[in-house]
């Protein structure tokens, strides 16, 4: 099934659902947003990426601010960098490569990113993309990264829970940790006051109920 062009979702979304699944419905479902200073690096960091101009490098092609998509996994977004390197059998492939502010992550939040990128252009180009890379600002070092079933099966999955994420209309309550804190919504989301007024609520109620 593909999904019609309206119910595309941004890539980025799969990043903020990765990151809190309420973060990413304020965002995509409520329409908010706040920038905080690791949100500005990131947004410089990434309109350094899109500055340069489309150049030729030996037998590599780099394209800037390409625009993809695929109804398939029904998402739409403005890749970094993509490289196309030539072979000498005269086959063009494409190299994604996503820039990032800080540096490795625990888990594949931000090789999905990439690999749906991937995916992506496979769709756009008609042709195979088996590898990408990351850019971490912080190291200012590359990781070449190998878009593996299990990745593209992951990317699947998590392209459908974020689907049915907004879909639903629904935002999420708030679940605090340390996490919050770095969150650029903090102010908004407020999740360590709404927290506390909800379990003041239920015990509220707790306590009426065995008096």
């Amino acid at each position: 099934m593909n999904y019609p062009e309206d119910a595309f979702v941004m890539i980025s979304a799969l990043q903020h659902f990765c990151f809190c699944k309420r973060q990413c419905a304020l965002i995509h479902i409520e329409q908010v947003w706040q920038e905080n200073f690791m949100t500005a690096e990131g947004r410089v960091l990434h309109e350094k990426a899109h500055s340069g101009k489309n150049e030729t490098r030996g037998n590599i092609r780099i394209a800037r601010s390409l625009k993809i998509n695929s109804p398939v996994l029904g998402v739409t977004g403005v890749t970094d960098v993509v490289e196309f390197h030539t072979q000498d059998n005269g086959e063009v492939i494409p190299f994604p490569i996503e820039y990032k502010r800080g540096k490795p992550k625990e888990g594949n939040c931000d090789r999905v990113q990439l690999c749906v990128q991937a995916m992506c252009l496979e769709y756009m180009l008609k042709t195979k993309v088996p590898f990408g890379a990351l850019y971490y600002g912080k190291s200012q070092r590359r990781e070449d990264i190998e878009f593996s079933e299990k990745l593209r099966n992951d990317t699947i999955l998590l392209c459908s829970k974020v689907h049915d994420l907004i879909d639903s209309g629904i935002t999420p309550p708030p679940i605090y940790n340390k996490r919050c804190q770095s969150c650029s919504l903090f102010e908004i989301c407020m999740p360590n006051k709404i927290n506390r007024n909800v379990e003041k609520y239920i015990n509220k109620i707790l306590k009426d109920n065995n008096e």
